[in-house]
């Protein structure tokens, strides 16, 4: 059976950098932008007939894509079509945030074949908003959505943070209320993380963060709201309605080959992991020649690859299956894993089903602590 590939495309430009982002990312000008687009035109170009398998997922993000001008973003997607084997059924996704989104962008998108966007809400609290330092607030999200539903896109996602500083549980369950009342097909949920190299990394000894008992109410409070709204959770921390899981995350998850495009983007292409410079200036410079922009070159072993298997398989609420795992390696899960399984099994975290192991719904809440378990 011939392999698939997933392609990421990084738009490392935004209006100013969001208090907790370690992202590569940054509010660039112009000039810079118009130089970086040519450069990242260059590096799609030179990969034409290198990589022959079917493209069946695409993602644009950021960075904001969704602040590029409409003509940036035709020719990228252009270049794209005329470099790569898109199917015709490839979910194609582009990252948004709300106050950069237009009826002549979205009109643009849609032409050319965008089919999903992934919009960065964060939370529905314009006082949150602004410590959080994003460029919107509650308002724009609204009209944000309405012109994308009039542009005539139906697989639309929200990112939502919990765990804010000053964030109430109610703050949370009237975030998550807001978002339903929007309809979404998908949502992401994901905890704060204070991130070293940002402000709030600075400040994180004044935050006022929630307790653990608090996030954890958050978080079952999601599961619990979501599920009723007809979003089933697929992994920790993103829900669907049915059909409209993220392919290209799944992908990820299941650790299919992936290559990245632009500055700082990641690869992994025949079990090779390798990172683009992160330079912007020799990214520029390097464009035409991708190889030539390739870094940080790892072959992943198989202890690697066994790490990743059972490390991004149980993210998902599916797990992980053991005759996959036994096909792939040519070693049984338990000769392996036996410890791990049999600890996380004992204490509830852990279950065996018909050739699958998963998380529980506890096991979910506590996944770092299991995780960690299958790195060798």
């Amino acid at each position: 059976m011939k392999k698939s590939l997933m392609l990421y495309v990084h738009i490392p430009f935004c209006m100013q950098k969001c208090r907790y982002c370690d992202f590569l990312s940054a509010p660039w000008g112009q000039a810079e932008r118009q130089a970086y687009c040519e450069a990242l035109l260059q590096e799609i170009r030179a990969w034409k007939g290198k990589r022959l398998e079917p493209v069946t997922s695409v993602f644009i993000g950021g960075g904001t894509p969704s602040l590029l001008e409409p003509s940036y973003i035709c020719a990228l997607l252009q270049a794209l079509q005329d470099s790569f084997q898109i199917t015709a059924q490839a979910e194609q996704t582009l990252e948004a945030n709300p106050g950069t989104i237009t009826p002549e962008k979205a009109r643009c998108w849609k032409e050319n074949g965008i089919n999903r966007i992934s919009m960065g809400v964060q939370s529905m609290k314009d006082s949150l908003l602004l410590k959080l330092g994003r460029i919107h607030n509650r308002r724009q999200v609204w009209e944000s959505y309405e012109i994308l539903r009039q542009a005539g896109f139906t697989n639309l996602s929200l990112d939502l943070m919990m765990g804010l500083p000053d964030q109430t549980q109610s703050d949370w369950i009237s975030t998550l209320k807001q978002a339903l009342a929007l309809e979404p097909a998908h949502l992401s949920c994901y905890s704060l993380i204070i991130e070293e190299g940002t402000p709030f990394y600075d400040e994180r000894h004044t935050l006022s963060l929630p307790d653990e008992e608090t996030e954890r109410a958050m978080y079952y409070a999601a599961r619990e709201l979501l599920a009723e709204a007809g979003l089933f959770q697929y992994e920790i921390s993103n829900f669907a309605r049915p059909g409209y899981e993220s392919r290209h995350n799944l992908g990820y998850w299941r650790r299919a080959p992936y290559l990245g495009l632009g500055l700082g983007a990641s690869s992994c292409l025949d079990e090779m992991r390798f990172q683009n410079t992160q330079n912007l200036n020799q990214y520029i410079r390097l464009s035409a020649s991708p190889e030539a922009l390739h870094e940080e070159k790892q072959v992943l072993s198989q202890q690697d690859q066994m790490e990743e298997f059972m490390f991004l398989g149980l993210r998902c609420t599916r797990g992980v299956q053991k005759d996959q795992f036994a096909r792939l390696f040519g070693r049984t899960m338990e000769s392996v894993y036996a410890d791990a399984i049999q600890r996380h099994k004992a204490d509830g975290l852990l279950i065996e089903q018909e050739g699958w192991l998963r998380l529980t719904e506890r096991g979910m809440d506590l996944a770092n602590q299991v995780l960690v378990d299958f790195l060798l």
